[in-house]
């Protein structure tokens, strides 16, 4: 462990010097995330060893920053002072990193910064190629590094919950494994319900070629229709689409199917709601917890409250349809009922998460949390893994997938860690829940605002009661302060059962 110089204890300012440091630290974070966004937008193949080398080095510069001892000394000088609520909520989360990465050697976090770069590199080839064989060497080397950093982390620990911690600090395994248990039991049967005895949907957008072209002009017509902050923002394609910035550059990506216009659309929608949660960040407090979202649980119920309670109502298509038609004529009898038919039905044969619906998606969560788990703990080997995925897909999906492509090569992140899917399910619940609150506080029909295209209301009162506290709040404290209970299935239940149950016929 590091030492602290005792010295240092005495500094009558150790609040400003610790704010000083978390705004450097953040400031190379913040640069590691431009570099990645370039590798996976713009940069070329074989970019890859310098960017490797520089995300190294960023990496370790961060670290060093962190545990360096007037860092430790700080912390303990503030132990004893007076604090405001806001200040004893920078000390914690400083604190909790600090912890978390005092112990680590600084020579594994460059390691493992790089082998995540290159692996970033494998993934893409392996999925392009179909070949998990090329991709399972640099997986064993990378679950390695990061079990080695559990260890370093806390010994006595599970790895698995030492690296769980990194996604949804504060917010108990157990209480996201109860969670997942209420869906299992409840999704399942309403699925197959859906499945036995639902009417027809129909599929106006089957059967046509729609360009990317279009398609991306459509998906920059949406970001203009829902609010999108241009000059905070840009959207671009990537392999697997993602989110990435902070309050003053938040950059959002998609991608397309020649075949379904709406697969870019919900994502793009996806994307922008991760965006409005780091653009509703405080801006002066950039570089302190204060200015930083709470967690990937959090982040994601953003983006699922903006694709599905809002991207998927039958108010947002009375909205859309008509600059969809502008878009691609050829869907000029396509009516709203149809779109919203098609926007909302399930599709248990899918075999790609990012494009499941709202029921089958979570199915493939849990798949994954178990493999990853298994994995994690030593339970499953690396070639294991793909006949795995495809037993567990058929017994939860009815569907096996023919290629690794489709099966447990499509997802980037196995790329640079593990123990992260939980947060995409906690979302989505979250999103139900934040979704009931906010229908409750606000004096406007929600549905209506969404049909008249007024969707500030929206966005102010997610500010309000998520943005602006960053990490002042432990997660379940926060999801407490914004809905005024702890975090629930309850309501996304009794969402999707209304929702599937009227748009089915059941």
């Amino acid at each position: 462990m590091a030492t602290v110089d005792e010295s240092a204890t005495d500094t009558p300012d150790a609040y400003e010097q610790l704010l000083e440091r978390s705004e450097k630290l953040t400031n190379v974070r913040m640069a590691s995330m431009v570099l990645g966004w370039d590798q996976r937008v713009m940069m070329p193949e074989g970019g890859t060893p310098a960017r490797a080398g520089q995300l190294s080095t960023l990496s370790s510069m961060g670290h060093e920053l962190l545990v360096d001892d007037d860092v430790g000394a700080w912390l303990s000088a503030l132990e004893s002072q007076e604090l405001t609520d806001e200040q004893a909520a920078v000390v914690r989360e400083l604190r909790r990193k600090y912890d978390r990465a005092v112990d680590v050697p600084a020579d594994l976090v460059g390691r493992l910064t790089t082998h995540q770069t290159q692996t970033q590199q494998v993934w893409q080839e392996a999925k392009g190629n179909d070949d998990f064989g090329h991709f399972a060497p640099a997986l064993e080397e990378l679950i390695d590094l990061h079990r080695e950093r559990a260890s370093a982390i806390d010994p006595a620990e599970n790895p698995y919950r030492v690296l769980y911690e990194d996604s949804l600090p504060y917010l108990p395994l157990e209480t996201v494994e109860r969670i997942f248990d209420e869906l299992r039991e409840h999704l399942v049967p309403l699925i197959a319900e859906i499945q036995e005895n639902g009417r027809d949907l129909p599929s106006p957008f089957a059967g046509h070629t729609y360009d990317e072209e279009t398609q991306m002009a459509l998906s920059e017509a949406a970001l203009d229709v829902l609010g999108y902050d241009r000059k905070h923002g840009r959207l671009d394609t990537a392999p697997h689409p993602f989110m990435s910035g902070n309050q003053f550059d938040a950059r959002v990506t998609t991608r397309f199917r020649e075949d379904d216009p709406l697969d870019a659309l919900t994502a793009t929608i996806h994307e922008f709601g991760h965006a409005t949660y780091q653009l509703g960040l405080r801006k002066d407090e950039y570089g302190t917890p204060l200015g930083a979202s709470r967690s990937s649980g959090v982040h994601e119920s953003q983006s699922r409250f903006w694709e599905n309670h809002v991207g998927r109502t039958k108010a947002f298509w009375e909205l859309f349809l008509p600059t969809v038609k502008e878009h691609f004529p050829h869907l000029e009898d396509v009516t709203v009922d149809e779109a919203y038919a098609a926007a909302n039905r399930i599709y248990p044969d899918n075999l790609i998460r990012v494009e499941a619906d709202e029921l089958t998606y979570h199915l493939h969560i849990i798949l994954r949390c178990e493999i990853d788990r298994a994995f994690v703990e030593g339970d499953l080997e690396v070639a294991d893994i793909p006949q795995v995925w495809n037993d567990k897909m058929e017994e939860y999906l009815g569907v096996r997938p023919d290629t690794d492509t489709d099966g447990c090569l499509q997802d980037t992140h196995w790329s640079y860690g593990f123990a992260t899917f939980q947060g995409y399910t906690v979302g989505s619940v979250l999103a139900a829940q934040l979704d009931a609150a906010m229908r409750e506080d606000l004096d406007a029909d929600v549905d209506d605002l969404i049909r008249e295209g007024e969707f500030e209301p929206l966005r102010e009162w997610m500010i309000e009661n998520v943005h602006r506290h960053g990490q002042r709040y432990p997660s379940e404290e926060l999801i407490e302060v914004a809905t005024g209970e702890p975090l629930t299935a309850e309501y996304f239940l009794e969402y999707v059962d209304e929702k599937f149950t009227d748009l089915y016929g059941l």
